[in-house]
């Protein structure tokens, strides 16, 4: 893999599709990935219409994923794929996610990372068994100034940590507007296509694990409560759980997508003996702390004299330009490229280069999920250890 991109095939993302272009902008930026091959629909023509448009081959463009795995694997190996980004609804991440690594691809693939938590210990079985890599896309531990944050913590500068908040917010389904068409509500609110859960798999998940990763603490038991506050919607639009974490922190987590009014405002603060740390998505690159004897401090991403060297590896502008969303899917897809060409090279990538979200997340992701659903629907016994 020296002196060459990786080469990147994709399942789902066409243009009829919205995370598959976030996707595609975060895999190019540095200049490591280029993308070769794909099926991008379901439909054949959308598939075919979108591979054009993303200027590849026609004998490239994939009618379906298991036309794809086939035809790449009979390419020369100087041509075919050498990974694929999996951007399907959530039913359909494991089979190919499966397929490729069966097949000696490496695999990005869009959270939650399964149906169902059988699915996600499957793929880690195998991602053992290949040693290939499987990155899983919780963006939000992508940000410089959240690893800013979680190396403040392990470093101690708050002391013992006791409490945490963590929420993610958004008001998009305040109606059912899954019954129109245009936008990607129908399959996240189809328990047949999404899942046991719709809102805390969605985005509670995000918040789980970014609380987990900040922390550098696992959940052991929670409380959960799930509401579908939108008549006749048959899956959560709202959820709200109490944490308790193996490191004695105790946690809330607030996921809702029925909050009138509210865009995408994850925000997460953490508290411990001497003081707290607060950051949230819509101001993405400042940290906040409060200290119980002196004032307020704001800490600034781009501002190497005080960052963390993590924080540092992973931002990418000066001060005052803003670290956001396509920036830290480039951040788990360079340090996911890093680790692919470490393995090839035969050396053992670096800490910075293994900071990106992996198949034990993915698996952790579904026991949450699974716990929250038994928390949340059972009224006899709302505290739940965490599901194996």
């Amino acid at each position: 893999m020296k002196n060459r991109k990786l080469r990147m095939g994709m399942v789902g993302g066409g243009s009829d599709a919205f995370i598959g272009a976030i996707h595609r902008c975060g895999a190019f930026m540095d200049n490591q990935i280029e993308l070769v091959c794909g099926c991008f629909s379901v439909n054949p023509e959308i598939s075919r219409s979108s591979g054009l448009s993303y200027y590849l081959p026609e004998d490239r463009i994939y009618s379906t994923y298991q036309e794809m795995f086939e035809h790449e694997l009979t390419l020369p190996e100087g041509e075919r794929m050498d990974f694929v980004t999996i951007v399907t609804p959530n039913k359909w991440h494991f089979e190919p996610a499966m397929m490729a690594l069966e097949r000696g691809f490496h695999v990005v693939i869009d959270k939650p990372i399964t149906f169902s938590l059988e699915e996600a210990k499957e793929l880690q079985k195998k991602v053992e068994e290949t040693g290939l890599v499987l990155a899983l896309t919780h963006v939000y531990t992508g940000y410089p100034a959240v690893k800013d944050m979680k190396a403040r913590i392990a470093a101690g500068e708050l002391g013992k940590i006791r409490r945490v908040y963590v929420e993610y917010c958004q008001g998009w389904l305040s109606e059912r507007i899954e019954l129109l068409s245009g936008n990607n509500a129908g399959w996240r609110t189809d328990p047949k296509r999404s899942g046991k859960a719709g809102c805390i798999g969605d985005i509670g998940t995000h918040a789980w694990h970014l609380s987990e990763y900040v922390l550098g603490q696992k959940v052991t038991e929670l409380c959960g409560d799930l509401t579908s506050f939108v008549p006749n919607r048959p899956i959560d639009d709202d959820g709200t759980a109490f944490l308790k974490y193996d490191g004695g922190a105790k946690g809330v987590l607030v996921s809702s997508q029925i909050c009138a009014g509210e865009e995408n405002n994850i925000r997460i603060r953490v508290y411990g003996e001497k003081g707290g740390l607060e950051w949230r998505q819509e101001e993405p690159n400042s940290v906040y702390a409060k200290w119980i004897d002196k004032p307020k401090e704001i800490y600034r991403v781009g501002n190497g004299g005080y960052m963390a060297p993590i924080a540092k590896y992973n931002a990418r502008t000066p001060g005052g330009h803003p670290e956001g969303f396509i920036e830290s899917f480039a951040n788990i897809y360079r340090n996911f490229s890093a680790t692919v060409r470490a393995i090839a090279e035969g050396r053992k990538a670096t800490e910075e280069e293994l900071d990106f979200p992996t198949v034990y997340d993915g698996v952790r992701g579904m026991q949450f999920i699974e716990t929250m659903v038994e928390a949340g629907h059972n009224d006899s016994q709302k505290w739940q250890k965490w599901i194996d």
